[in-house]
Protein backbone atom coordinates (compact mmCIF):
# COMPACT_ATOMS: atom_id res chain seq x y z
CA UNK A 1 0.00 0.00 0.00
CA UNK A 2 1.44 3.47 -0.85
CA UNK A 3 1.58 5.85 1.58
CA UNK A 4 0.19 9.69 0.95
CA UNK A 5 2.22 12.23 0.41
CA UNK A 6 2.24 16.05 1.26
CA UNK A 7 4.68 18.39 0.48
CA UNK A 8 5.60 21.52 1.98
CA UNK A 9 7.72 23.94 -0.16
CA UNK A 10 9.34 22.56 -3.55
CA UNK A 11 7.77 25.10 -5.87
CA UNK A 12 8.58 25.94 -9.05
CA UNK A 13 12.20 26.55 -9.55
CA UNK A 14 13.27 25.04 -6.34
CA UNK A 15 15.97 22.69 -6.69
CA UNK A 16 15.75 20.31 -3.67
CA UNK A 17 11.98 20.04 -4.21
CA UNK A 18 11.94 18.08 -7.14
CA UNK A 19 15.00 15.93 -5.87
CA UNK A 20 12.59 14.93 -3.27
CA UNK A 21 9.71 13.93 -5.20
CA UNK A 22 11.73 11.85 -7.19
CA UNK A 23 13.46 10.06 -4.02
CA UNK A 24 9.76 9.47 -3.13
CA UNK A 25 8.94 8.30 -6.60
CA UNK A 26 11.52 6.20 -6.93
CA UNK A 27 10.34 3.04 -5.61
CA UNK A 28 6.95 3.32 -5.69
CA UNK A 29 6.02 3.61 -1.87
CA UNK A 30 4.63 7.19 -1.52
CA UNK A 31 1.69 9.27 -3.88
CA UNK A 32 2.31 12.78 -4.10
CA UNK A 33 -1.58 13.80 -3.31
CA UNK A 34 -1.30 17.23 -1.69
CA UNK A 35 1.08 20.31 -0.94
CA UNK A 36 1.51 23.43 -0.02
CA UNK A 37 4.45 24.16 -2.41
CA UNK A 38 5.34 28.31 -1.91
CA UNK A 39 4.19 30.86 0.81
CA UNK A 40 2.84 32.48 -2.69
CA UNK A 41 0.02 30.62 -3.56
CA UNK A 42 -0.38 31.20 -6.98
CA UNK A 43 3.29 29.19 -7.37
CA UNK A 44 1.76 26.98 -5.36
CA UNK A 45 -0.97 26.22 -7.05
CA UNK A 46 0.89 26.78 -10.78
CA UNK A 47 3.25 24.02 -9.19
CA UNK A 48 0.09 21.41 -8.26
CA UNK A 49 -1.17 22.10 -11.77
CA UNK A 50 2.21 21.33 -12.99
CA UNK A 51 2.51 17.78 -10.83
CA UNK A 52 -1.52 16.74 -11.92
CA UNK A 53 -2.37 17.17 -8.13
CA UNK A 54 -5.94 17.50 -7.88
CA UNK A 55 -6.46 21.44 -7.12
CA UNK A 56 -8.41 21.00 -3.88
CA UNK A 57 -5.40 19.68 -2.20
CA UNK A 58 -3.00 22.22 -3.41
CA UNK A 59 -2.65 24.74 -0.52
CA UNK A 60 -1.94 28.26 -0.36
CA UNK A 61 0.01 27.86 3.59
CA UNK A 62 1.18 24.94 4.97
CA UNK A 63 -1.29 25.47 8.00
CA UNK A 64 -3.96 25.10 5.28
CA UNK A 65 -2.62 22.12 4.03
CA UNK A 66 -2.32 20.35 7.51
CA UNK A 67 -5.67 21.52 8.82
CA UNK A 68 -7.49 20.53 6.00
CA UNK A 69 -5.79 17.25 5.19
CA UNK A 70 -6.30 16.62 9.15
CA UNK A 71 -9.97 17.02 8.53
CA UNK A 72 -10.28 14.56 5.64
CA UNK A 73 -11.31 10.95 6.67
CA UNK A 74 -8.39 8.82 7.77
CA UNK A 75 -8.55 6.81 4.29
CA UNK A 76 -7.96 9.69 2.32
CA UNK A 77 -5.70 12.39 4.20
CA UNK A 78 -1.65 12.55 3.92
CA UNK A 79 0.01 10.49 5.86
CA UNK A 80 3.55 11.41 5.72
CA UNK A 81 4.16 15.43 5.08
CA UNK A 82 7.94 15.88 3.20
CA UNK A 83 9.21 19.46 4.62
CA UNK A 84 12.02 21.32 1.92
CA UNK A 85 11.88 24.50 2.66
CA UNK A 86 14.87 26.76 3.54
CA UNK A 87 16.05 26.46 7.30
CA UNK A 88 14.07 28.94 9.27
CA UNK A 89 10.80 27.23 7.58
CA UNK A 90 11.73 23.73 9.37
CA UNK A 91 10.37 23.82 13.14
CA UNK A 92 7.07 25.23 12.73
CA UNK A 93 5.36 23.04 10.12
CA UNK A 94 7.21 20.01 11.30
CA UNK A 95 5.98 20.72 14.82
CA UNK A 96 2.53 21.27 13.66
CA UNK A 97 2.37 18.05 11.03
CA UNK A 98 3.77 15.53 14.35
CA UNK A 99 1.36 17.26 16.56
CA UNK A 100 -1.88 16.56 13.88
CA UNK A 101 -1.13 12.83 13.46
CA UNK A 102 1.34 13.10 10.52
CA UNK A 103 4.84 11.30 10.33
CA UNK A 104 7.68 13.31 8.62
CA UNK A 105 10.37 13.76 6.30
CA UNK A 106 12.82 16.90 6.69
CA UNK A 107 15.71 18.49 4.74
CA UNK A 108 18.55 19.14 7.01
CA UNK A 109 19.40 20.99 8.73
CA UNK A 110 16.49 19.57 11.00
CA UNK A 111 15.64 23.20 12.43
CA UNK A 112 17.16 26.99 12.70
CA UNK A 113 18.47 26.29 16.25
CA UNK A 114 19.61 23.83 18.55
CA UNK A 115 16.92 25.08 21.66
CA UNK A 116 14.55 23.92 18.24
CA UNK A 117 15.61 20.98 17.53
CA UNK A 118 15.67 19.84 21.60
CA UNK A 119 12.14 21.37 21.44
CA UNK A 120 10.95 19.17 18.01
CA UNK A 121 12.28 15.95 19.80
CA UNK A 122 10.08 16.79 22.96
CA UNK A 123 7.32 16.44 20.41
CA UNK A 124 8.25 13.50 18.60
CA UNK A 125 8.66 11.71 21.89
CA UNK A 126 5.39 13.06 23.14
CA UNK A 127 3.30 11.88 19.71
CA UNK A 128 4.92 8.58 19.00
CA UNK A 129 5.43 9.85 15.27
CA UNK A 130 8.52 9.00 13.57
CA UNK A 131 10.90 11.28 11.69
CA UNK A 132 13.20 10.87 9.08
CA UNK A 133 16.30 13.54 8.21
CA UNK A 134 17.08 13.69 4.47
CA UNK A 135 21.09 13.31 5.53
CA UNK A 136 21.45 11.91 1.50
CA UNK A 137 25.04 10.31 1.79
CA UNK A 138 24.02 7.75 4.37
CA UNK A 139 22.36 6.19 1.54
CA UNK A 140 24.80 5.18 -0.77
CA UNK A 141 25.53 1.39 -0.51
CA UNK A 142 28.82 1.33 -0.09
CA UNK A 143 28.78 4.24 2.66
CA UNK A 144 26.62 1.56 4.00
CA UNK A 145 29.44 -1.02 3.75
CA UNK A 146 32.24 1.56 5.50
CA UNK A 147 29.93 1.18 8.60
CA UNK A 148 29.24 -2.31 8.62
CA UNK A 149 33.09 -2.70 7.68
CA UNK A 150 33.76 -0.71 10.89
CA UNK A 151 30.97 -2.20 13.21
CA UNK A 152 32.51 -5.71 12.66
CA UNK A 153 36.37 -4.75 13.39
CA UNK A 154 37.76 -5.20 9.97
CA UNK A 155 39.57 -1.80 10.55
CA UNK A 156 40.22 -2.33 14.60
CA UNK A 157 40.21 0.61 17.03
CA UNK A 158 39.88 3.89 15.31
CA UNK A 159 42.41 6.40 15.76
CA UNK A 160 42.19 8.72 13.07
CA UNK A 161 38.95 10.09 10.89
CA UNK A 162 39.37 12.72 7.60
CA UNK A 163 36.04 14.41 6.09
CA UNK A 164 35.82 16.68 3.99
CA UNK A 165 33.17 19.02 1.37
CA UNK A 166 34.35 21.01 -1.33
CA UNK A 167 32.43 23.26 -3.24
CA UNK A 168 33.23 26.12 -5.21
CA UNK A 169 29.66 27.21 -6.19
CA UNK A 170 29.89 30.28 -3.74
CA UNK A 171 33.41 31.29 -4.72
CA UNK A 172 32.01 34.52 -5.86
CA UNK A 173 29.51 36.93 -3.87
CA UNK A 174 26.85 35.03 -5.97
CA UNK A 175 23.89 36.25 -3.69
CA UNK A 176 24.36 39.68 -4.96
CA UNK A 177 22.16 38.13 -7.87
CA UNK A 178 18.41 38.34 -7.55
CA UNK A 179 18.18 35.27 -9.19
CA UNK A 180 20.19 33.25 -7.89
CA UNK A 181 17.97 32.32 -4.97
CA UNK A 182 20.19 28.84 -3.74
CA UNK A 183 22.90 31.91 -2.87
CA UNK A 184 20.48 34.38 -1.86
CA UNK A 185 19.04 31.78 1.66
CA UNK A 186 21.83 29.78 1.74
CA UNK A 187 23.88 33.28 2.97
CA UNK A 188 21.47 34.86 4.88
CA UNK A 189 21.55 34.23 8.56
CA UNK A 190 17.48 35.43 8.92
CA UNK A 191 17.02 32.15 6.75
CA UNK A 192 19.95 30.06 7.34
CA UNK A 193 20.65 30.36 10.97
CA UNK A 194 24.47 31.11 12.28
CA UNK A 195 25.90 29.10 9.94
CA UNK A 196 26.61 28.99 6.23
CA UNK A 197 28.99 26.38 4.88
CA UNK A 198 29.39 24.66 8.10
CA UNK A 199 25.62 24.33 8.43
CA UNK A 200 24.75 23.54 4.42
CA UNK A 201 27.66 21.15 4.00
CA UNK A 202 30.10 20.89 6.94
CA UNK A 203 26.68 18.85 8.74
CA UNK A 204 26.66 16.38 6.05
CA UNK A 205 30.72 15.92 6.23
CA UNK A 206 29.48 15.59 10.50
CA UNK A 207 26.63 12.92 10.09
CA UNK A 208 28.75 11.28 7.95
CA UNK A 209 31.65 10.44 10.09
CA UNK A 210 29.72 9.89 12.91
CA UNK A 211 27.24 7.33 10.93
CA UNK A 212 30.27 4.91 9.80
CA UNK A 213 32.53 5.47 12.25
CA UNK A 214 29.67 4.58 15.26
CA UNK A 215 31.43 7.03 17.68
CA UNK A 216 30.71 10.91 18.70
CA UNK A 217 32.28 14.08 18.72
CA UNK A 218 33.13 14.86 21.73
CA UNK A 219 34.99 17.97 21.81
CA UNK A 220 36.02 20.04 18.68
CA UNK A 221 38.55 23.25 17.41
CA UNK A 222 36.91 25.47 15.06
CA UNK A 223 38.33 27.84 12.63
CA UNK A 224 35.56 29.85 10.58
CA UNK A 225 36.31 32.00 7.75
CA UNK A 226 34.08 34.36 5.55
CA UNK A 227 36.51 34.93 2.52
CA UNK A 228 34.39 36.31 -0.03
CA UNK A 229 34.02 40.46 0.43
CA UNK A 230 30.38 41.63 1.50
CA UNK A 231 29.42 37.68 2.33
CA UNK A 232 27.41 37.40 6.03
CA UNK A 233 28.00 33.77 7.12
CA UNK A 234 30.91 31.34 6.98
CA UNK A 235 32.14 30.09 3.66
CA UNK A 236 35.12 28.33 4.58
CA UNK A 237 35.91 26.30 7.85
CA UNK A 238 38.28 23.18 9.40
CA UNK A 239 37.11 21.72 12.77
CA UNK A 240 39.35 19.75 14.54
CA UNK A 241 37.27 16.85 16.41
CA UNK A 242 38.28 14.25 19.00
CA UNK A 243 35.85 11.38 19.39
CA UNK A 244 34.05 9.37 22.12
CA UNK A 245 37.08 6.71 21.89
CA UNK A 246 40.07 9.01 22.35
CA UNK A 247 40.52 9.41 18.54
CA UNK A 248 40.98 12.20 16.86
CA UNK A 249 39.57 13.63 13.73
CA UNK A 250 39.87 16.86 10.99
CA UNK A 251 36.62 17.97 8.85
CA UNK A 252 36.55 20.84 6.39
CA UNK A 253 33.90 22.11 4.69
CA UNK A 254 34.52 24.75 2.33
CA UNK A 255 32.27 26.71 -0.34
CA UNK A 256 35.41 28.66 -1.79
CA UNK A 257 37.22 25.78 -3.69
CA UNK A 258 37.12 27.25 -6.94
CA UNK A 259 36.38 24.18 -9.61
CA UNK A 260 35.16 21.58 -7.52
CA UNK A 261 31.66 20.64 -7.41
CA UNK A 262 30.12 18.27 -4.65
CA UNK A 263 33.03 15.44 -4.14
CA UNK A 264 32.27 14.43 -0.18
CA UNK A 265 35.64 12.68 0.89
CA UNK A 266 35.82 9.93 4.25
CA UNK A 267 38.66 8.50 5.33
CA UNK A 268 38.83 6.15 8.13
CA UNK A 269 42.07 4.51 10.05
CA UNK A 270 42.54 2.06 12.50
CA UNK A 271 44.92 -0.02 14.15
CA UNK A 272 44.59 -2.69 11.02
CA UNK A 273 43.69 -0.52 8.43
CA UNK A 274 41.64 1.99 6.69
CA UNK A 275 39.30 2.63 4.39
CA UNK A 276 38.44 5.48 2.31
CA UNK A 277 35.12 6.34 -0.02
CA UNK A 278 34.47 9.70 -1.94
CA UNK A 279 31.16 10.73 -4.12
CA UNK A 280 33.12 11.14 -6.93
CA UNK A 281 33.20 7.65 -7.07
CA UNK A 282 30.50 6.34 -4.78
CA UNK A 283 30.12 2.99 -6.37
CA UNK A 284 33.78 2.14 -5.03
CA UNK A 285 35.00 1.42 -1.33
CA UNK A 286 38.50 1.04 -0.72
CA UNK A 287 39.46 -1.19 1.92
CA UNK A 288 43.09 -0.64 3.02
CA UNK A 289 45.32 -3.00 5.14
CA UNK A 290 48.46 -3.48 7.25
CA UNK A 291 50.01 -6.31 5.41
CA UNK A 292 48.51 -6.76 2.05
CA UNK A 293 47.42 -4.79 -0.44
CA UNK A 294 44.22 -2.24 -0.83
CA UNK A 295 40.94 -3.85 -2.03
CA UNK A 296 38.65 -2.24 -4.18
CA UNK A 297 35.20 -2.82 -3.11
CA UNK A 298 31.84 -2.27 -5.64
CA UNK A 299 28.53 -1.85 -5.23
CA UNK A 300 26.14 -4.56 -5.17
CA UNK A 301 28.73 -7.63 -5.45
CA UNK A 302 28.14 -10.40 -3.35
CA UNK A 303 30.75 -10.17 -0.99
CA UNK A 304 29.08 -7.59 0.69
CA UNK A 305 27.42 -7.07 3.71
CA UNK A 306 23.51 -7.42 3.72
CA UNK A 307 22.74 -3.64 4.67
CA UNK A 308 24.83 -2.65 1.83
CA UNK A 309 22.79 -5.21 -0.63
CA UNK A 310 19.96 -3.95 0.83
CA UNK A 311 20.20 -0.10 -0.59
CA UNK A 312 21.59 -1.26 -3.60
CA UNK A 313 19.35 -2.01 -6.75
CA UNK A 314 20.97 -2.74 -9.84
CA UNK A 315 23.51 -5.60 -10.96
CA UNK A 316 27.03 -4.77 -10.51
CA UNK A 317 28.85 -2.48 -12.60
CA UNK A 318 25.93 -0.57 -13.57
CA UNK A 319 26.40 3.09 -11.66
CA UNK A 320 23.69 3.72 -8.80
CA UNK A 321 24.22 7.64 -7.47
CA UNK A 322 23.09 10.37 -5.54
CA UNK A 323 19.24 10.15 -6.49
CA UNK A 324 19.44 6.77 -5.43
CA UNK A 325 21.06 7.54 -2.48
CA UNK A 326 18.47 10.05 -1.65
CA UNK A 327 15.61 7.55 -2.66
CA UNK A 328 16.96 5.07 0.49
CA UNK A 329 15.85 7.38 2.93
CA UNK A 330 12.40 7.67 1.46
CA UNK A 331 12.08 4.00 0.88
CA UNK A 332 14.15 2.68 4.39
CA UNK A 333 11.41 5.27 6.33
CA UNK A 334 8.24 4.00 3.87
CA UNK A 335 9.29 0.17 5.15
CA UNK A 336 9.24 1.37 8.71
CA UNK A 337 5.93 3.15 8.38
CA UNK A 338 4.17 0.24 6.64
CA UNK A 339 5.52 -2.36 8.79
CA UNK A 340 3.86 -0.33 11.87
CA UNK A 341 0.77 -0.11 10.02
CA UNK A 342 0.58 -3.53 9.53
CA UNK A 343 1.33 -4.44 13.31
CA UNK A 344 4.40 -5.58 12.84
CA UNK A 345 8.15 -4.47 14.15
CA UNK A 346 10.37 -2.89 11.98
CA UNK A 347 13.91 -4.49 11.20
CA UNK A 348 17.38 -2.80 11.44
CA UNK A 349 17.11 -2.55 7.64
CA UNK A 350 14.30 -0.42 7.55
CA UNK A 351 15.14 1.44 10.48
CA UNK A 352 18.46 2.66 9.12
CA UNK A 353 17.46 6.03 8.37
CA UNK A 354 18.34 9.74 10.21
CA UNK A 355 16.55 10.81 12.77
CA UNK A 356 15.25 12.78 15.29
CA UNK A 357 18.77 12.06 17.25
CA UNK A 358 20.62 12.98 14.13
CA UNK A 359 18.75 15.93 13.78
CA UNK A 360 19.46 17.14 17.07
CA UNK A 361 23.29 16.34 17.25
CA UNK A 362 23.73 18.04 13.37
CA UNK A 363 22.67 21.32 15.07
CA UNK A 364 24.49 20.97 17.98
CA UNK A 365 27.31 20.53 15.83
CA UNK A 366 25.72 24.26 13.97
CA UNK A 367 26.61 26.44 17.08
CA UNK A 368 29.35 23.98 18.68
CA UNK A 369 31.48 24.80 15.95
CA UNK A 370 30.60 28.89 15.64
CA UNK A 371 31.04 29.08 18.90
CA UNK A 372 34.53 27.65 18.94
CA UNK A 373 35.61 29.95 15.89
CA UNK A 374 34.50 32.65 17.63
CA UNK A 375 36.18 32.07 21.04
CA UNK A 376 39.73 32.63 21.73
CA UNK A 377 39.43 29.64 23.89
CA UNK A 378 39.18 27.14 21.17
CA UNK A 379 38.28 23.64 22.28
CA UNK A 380 34.76 23.60 22.75
CA UNK A 381 33.14 20.80 24.78
CA UNK A 382 30.16 19.32 21.97
CA UNK A 383 26.50 18.80 23.72
CA UNK A 384 23.85 17.72 21.70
Amino acid sequence: MKLRLGMIGGGQGAFIGAVHRLAAALDGHYELVAGAFSSRPETSHATGQQLGLNPARVYGSYQELIEQEKARPATERVQVVSIVTPNYLHFAPAKLALESGFDVIVDKPMTFSLAEARELAAVVQATGRRLALTHTYTGYPMVKEARQRVADGALGSIRKVYVEYPQGWLSTFAEGDADNKQAGWRTDPARSGVAGAMGDIGTHAFNLLEYVTGLQVEKLCADINTVVPGRQLDDDGAVLLRLSNGASGVLVATQVAAGEENNLRLRVYGEKGGLDWQQADNNTLLLKHLDRPTETLRTNAPYLSAAARHNARVPPGHPEGYIEAFANIYRNFALTLQAELAGETPSPKMLDFPGIEEGVRGMAFIESVIASGRSEQKWTAFSA
